[in-house]
């Protein structure tokens, strides 16, 4: 399988600057411990599949400075970090593949995948079916529950040719996410497939409906 670069979009798990939204249900102490253990949980995975090189992982972070970024990024064990910068999470991810074309080109990595912290029950299956897939693919997606995505695989022709598509035109933060970055490619020639449908970990409701 060709190697790819995971890159994992985080956000710092500061009192009362992360999951609002399940905050004002568990409060913003308990919020932030979940969001905590959430992260740590996506970097055990993937750690898991860069002990055996099929990936490589960067970790974009938001919320902290690059001081700290750098502090963080060493406690979690990831080598790699970049921040995520301003903008919409379309833009987010496009300056996350900008950002790394220079290690991409170096180390031979024709892939890029990105995913949230916001699964806890995201296992190395997942990553390695994302894998298989952009072998064939050249675009890879995790439904997800709100209608968004909880994972994206970007092959090297779509990066090289249409690193916009994926990002633009997009109603990001609503139910439509998913179906717009369809919509993007329903006249091209590229090939999408779908990973299983999971729950992001927004709300109360949502960690309920795990059960």
């Amino acid at each position: 399988m060709d190697k790819a670069l995971l890159i994992i979009m985080a956000k710092w798990h500061g009192f009362g600057r992360c999951k609002t939204r399940l905050s004002n249900d568990i409060g913003k102490s308990n919020s932030a411990k979940v969001q905590s253990v959430m992260t740590k949980h996506t970097i055990s995975v993937a750690k898991s599949l860069q002990k055996n090189n099929l990936i490589d992982v960067s970790i974009a972070i938001s919320g902290l400075g690059r001081k700290n970024c750098r502090r963080w990024s060493r406690e979690l064990g990831i080598k790699k970090f970049n921040l995520q910068g301003k903008g919409c999470l379309g833009e987010k991810m496009k300056r996350q593949i900008i950002i790394n074309q220079k290690f991409c080109t170096q180390n031979k990595i024709k892939n890029i995948i990105f995913i949230g912290t916001d699964l806890p029950d995201l296992c190395h299956q997942d990553l390695l079916k994302t894998l298989r897939e952009l072998q064939q693919n050249d675009l890879i997606l995790g439904p997800s529950n709100d209608g968004g995505y909880w994972l994206i695989g970007l092959s090297e022709k779509i990066i090289s040719t249409n690193l916009y598509s994926p990002f633009i035109n997009i109603e990001w933060g609503t139910k439509k996410v998913l179906q717009n970055t369809i919509d993007n490619f329903a006249y091209s020639k590229f090939k999408y497939k779908f990973l299983d449908k999971k729950i992001d970990i927004d709300t109360i409701i949502d960690i309920e409906n795990r059960k």
